[in-house]
């Protein structure tokens, strides 16, 4: 591909290599990068597009203070001086960075050499926090250092994959692709799912364990049990190269079978065959991820999980071991340079004085921090009783991200001073800064990021920056400057990636895993050429794919430790008043709180509003039904969230996404009903467990809307917005109906003066429309029902901008048209925007399998996180038929 920029996709850890291609319409072409051994040319559907989310609509383009845009001299001023007031007059302590694993490992490096080095506080910690944190604190209590054993290799090796708290197909689905292609490959390789709801990982499981909420532990404890009982104990492995089995065994103790099947909600046949398959199988890789770290036992589940692995031996080799797969694009790179609050760079430890002396040496730096900070619900408790007097957030949106997120709020509105660096102009957190920095965003950051498998990987600009957007790593050292520090001069990203790398080598005697030592005099051509690789990387040797294989672990004799993990209920507990269990996690194509999906079309089809999935006999016993309105309460906070009803989801537990703010939707920010309750070990919160209620909301009625221009919806009871071609799509709802119809309409489309209305009323059974036509074109329309309207959206909306003649418009007034021919229906393929309705017609016309469905319409050719929907569509098809 001519003129390509070879770079790394933004989105979750998998770290796929990306081909970009920018076109003289300004348009970018967006290609997997068939060279990069992560994806090998695969991409996902928010991967693939990426290249429809670089619009400038809603960027931060230039400095703000207190709403009146700046200079950047004048709003860096006011950061270094407001931050070097709070110090002088309060301590060190009473500043706080708030960073996040959308940055790049150069600026992650930036901040916490400022904060740990030179202002002298650990108050620096980071959103990666709330998603892989108990995976650092499993991994140094095992192994002595915050080490992942394995590749993505070895997912393919395994004979036997084990997926907990993973929906893999939608939160990393390129892996999963990898992982499906091996199976298909090798029909003997078995999958094993273990998630409280069937996800659409599921459908490739040879076996799914529909846990009860919370029990991993009693699980992997009652493995344990029955592992060390049978021959799978490696007893050479345990006895040479670990400690601590009996401690480990203690706290497992009574966990057989039936006790095991009890406290997991599951059959004593399926735990025995779990248990059965686990001891008679030689390769076996466990892939855990937020279900299992998003826990107040999470630390335990991840130390249940690798004791397993240590017991056996089953680590470190081909095709085996525990394996961790974080959810942001360089939450690993964090990890090596200290970004949480209670570590150092390089992998080094904040609580050992050799390390401190080591770093603050090698930095010059007038002091170091000689204790851990705040961990991020305890830091932003600290905004919000008035420990932090000044705080700065990097790219990241902790109003809505962050557990019991209306405190998160209050807190900031608290805070004497804020400063957010961001590339979005408007977000729930954005609202309360007293400074607003532009950062520059994926396409013109240049710098590296590293990947769950721990490879690095170059993230290269081919876009200018707008406006006045400047990188990251240059906002904190021109404030370090101005707070009077040295050693921020920096010249571009390749200084401070060659600084990191010496740093990583600095007294390093072999002890420490982290070393990229052979990359400590990269320059600038080096670094721009710089291809892939594993770590660790130290001067003279080439990469290492794999850990522990030899036995040899990081603590001070050298062995792993098993670690003894009693099972303990959740935190928060069911009652009366809040009889469910709220599980929060992603949607296939949307990531975080949507500001770069949220932009394309067709990312925001496939869910286009805020839901909460409901298994079918707690909807009845609610007196729900589907496309409902229903409250979800805690009693942190609620959401007003729109009901599905599925037999996916476990019956006394409700799942509802993280991703819809206050930018897309009236009420959804779910972090606001979960609890601080957090891990005691990592401090990663409990955000898989929160006792809720559901009721129906009692709309007197709904709305859908298309319009060309944003809607004005701020005054109703319930709405969504999300974009479509040419315009915007609506779902709209209100306790109360308007007694002007006609009057409320106009407030929401603002019809342009002179614009031709075409209008219907049935009173009686409560139904509007309306349609807007500027220049001979439709430009809005409104449906209105005293029930969820039923309406074909896809067609409706594709009749926007679209000149109709007089019997078209009356067809459109009446809601007809929208065939299955013109309407695809619900989106299934979002990277080749094929619907439910173009499926079902295939598979109706003879299509009877994926691939062919694949051959008739493209759907599941290109990532293949839509194949399991697909399947499921024709085996619904085929039921039906035989019905």
């Amino acid at each position: 591909m001519t003129g390509a920029t070879r770079t790394t996709c933004p989105y979750c850890g998998v770290g796929c290599g990306v081909l970009a291609t920018p076109g003289a319409d300004g348009r970018v072409a967006i290609k997997g990068d068939p060279d990069h051994p992560a994806n090998f040319g695969r991409l996902c559907s928010k991967g693939s597009a990426l290249g429809e989310t670089l619009s400038l609509d809603d960027r931060l383009l230039h400095p703000r203070v207190v709403g009146e845009r700046a200079t950047w001299d004048r709003a860096l001023d006011h950061v270094a001086r407001a931050f070097s007031d709070a110090i002088r007059d309060h301590g060190p302590d009473s500043v706080a960075f708030y960073v996040s694993g959308q940055l790049l490992t150069e600026d992650y490096y930036a901040a916490n050499k400022l904060m740990k080095g030179f202002i002298g506080s650990g108050n620096i910690d980071t959103n990666s926090r709330l998603c892989m944190s108990s995976s650092v604190a499993g991994h140094k209590r095992a192994f002595g250092s915050d080490t992942v054993p394995g590749t993505y290799e070895d997912l393919e090796l395994a004979d036997l994959v084990v997926l907990t708290g993973s929906n893999l197909a939608w939160c990393h689905p390129v892996l999963f692709q990898r992982l499906a292609a091996a199976k298909a490959a090798r029909p003997g390789m078995r999958v094993v799912t273990i998630d409280p709801r069937r996800t659409a990982t599921s459908e490739l499981a040879d076996l799914h364990l529909g846990i009860a909420p919370g029990a991993d532990v009693a699980l992997f404890n009652g493995l344990l049990l029955h592992l060390a009982a049978g021959p799978r104990l490696d007893a050479g492995f345990v006895d040479r190269h670990t400690s601590g089995l009996a401690g480990a065994l203690g706290a497992a103790a009574g966990f057989d079978i039936r006790t095991t099947a009890r406290t997991t909600g599951l059959s004593p046949a399926e735990v025995e065959r779990f248990f059965n398959l686990l001891a008679a199988t030689e390769r076996v890789v466990t892939v855990y991820s937020q279900g299992v770290n998003q826990s107040s036992a999470g630390t335990d589940k991840v130390n249940a999980i690798i004791n397993c692995h240590l017991l056996t031996g089953r680590i470190g080799r081909p095709g085996m071991g525990p394996f961790s797969v974080t959810g942001q694009p360089n939450a690993m790179g964090g990890r090596e340079v200290g970004g949480l609050a209670n570590q150092l760079a390089a992998h080094m430890e904040l609580d050992n004085p050799a390390h401190r002396a080591l770093v603050r040496d090698f930095w010059n730096a007038p002091r170091i921090a000689d204790r851990p900070g705040l961990k991020a619900v305890d830091l932003f408790e600290a905004v919000h009783d008035g420990r932090i007097k000044a705080l700065w957030i990097m790219a990241t949106n902790p109003a809505a991200s962050l557990p019991d997120a209306d405190r998160v709020v209050a807190a900031l509105g608290r805070c004497p001073f804020v400063v957010v660096s961001d590339v979005v102009r408007d977000t729930d957190t954005t609202r309360h800064a007293h400074v607003l920095l532009p950062s520059t965003a994926w396409g013109e950051k240049d710098g590296t990021v590293t990947n769950s498998e721990r490879r690095i990987s170059r993230q290269r600009a081919f876009l200018p920056p707008p406006g006045e957007a400047r990188a990251d790593w240059w906002q904190m050292a021109e404030v370090a400057r101005r707070m009077g520090f040295s050693g921020f001069d920096w010249d571009g990203p390749s200084a401070i990636f060659r600084e990191h790398a010496a740093l990583s080598a600095h007294g390093n005697d072999g002890r420490r895993d982290f070393d990229i030592g052979a990359h400590a005099e990269i320059d600038v051509a080096g670094y721009e050429g710089l291809a892939p690789f594993h770590w660790p990387r130290p001067a003279g040797q080439g990469p290492r794919q794999r850990f522990f294989g030899d036995g040899k672990f990081h603590h001070p004799d050298g062995k792993a430790r098993f670690v003894a993990t009693p099972w303990r209920p959740a935190r928060g507990q069911t009652s009366a008043a809040r009889p469910l269990i709220l599980n929060t996690g992603r949607v296939r194509d949307q990531w975080h709180t949507m500001t770069r999906t949220g932009k394309a079309a067709r990312l925001t089809s496939h869910y286009a509003e805020p839901f909460v999935e409901v298994n079918p006999a707690d909807a009845r016993a609610l007196g729900l039904a589907a496309a409902d309105l229903a409250l979800i309460e805690s009693d942190r906070g609620g959401a007003l969230l729109r009901v599905l009803v599925t037999e996916r989801q476990r019956p006394g537990a409700v799942f509802a996404p993280i991703h819809w703010t206050g930018q897309q939707a009236a009420r959804a920010r779910v972090d606001a009903l979960v609890a601080s309750h957090v891990d005691p070990v990592s401090g990663q919160p409990e955000s898989k467990f929160t006792p809720v209620s559901l009721r129906r909301f009692q709309a007197a009625w709904y709305g859908f809307a298309v319009s060309r221009r944003r809607p004005v919806v701020s005054d109703l009871d319930y709405w969504a917005l999300a974009p479509v071609e040419g315009g915007f799509r609506a779902e709209l709802g209100g306790a109360d109906a308007p007694d002007d119809w006609p009057a409320a309409m106009t407030a929401l489309l603002e019809p342009a003066e002179g614009a031709d209305v075409l209008a219907y009323r049935d009173v009686a059974r409560g139904l509007y429309r309306f349609a807007v036509y500027e220049a001979g074109v439709l430009s809005a329309a409104l449906f209105v029902a005293p029930e969820p309207v039923e309406i074909a959206r896809g067609w409706l909306i594709g009749q926007l901008g679209r000149a109709l003649d007089g019997a078209e418009r009356l067809r459109l007034l009446a809601g007809r048209g929208g065939d299955a021919a013109a309407d695809p229906g619900a989106l299934v393929c979002s990277c080749f925007s094929v619907g439910v309705n173009q499926i079902t017609a295939a598979v109706k016309a003879g299509a009877q399998s994926i691939d062919a469905i694949g051959s008739c319409l493209k759907a599941g050719t290109n990532c293949g996180s839509c194949r399991m929907e697909i399947g499921r569509l024709i085996d619904a098809c085929s039921t039906a038929k035989a019905g």
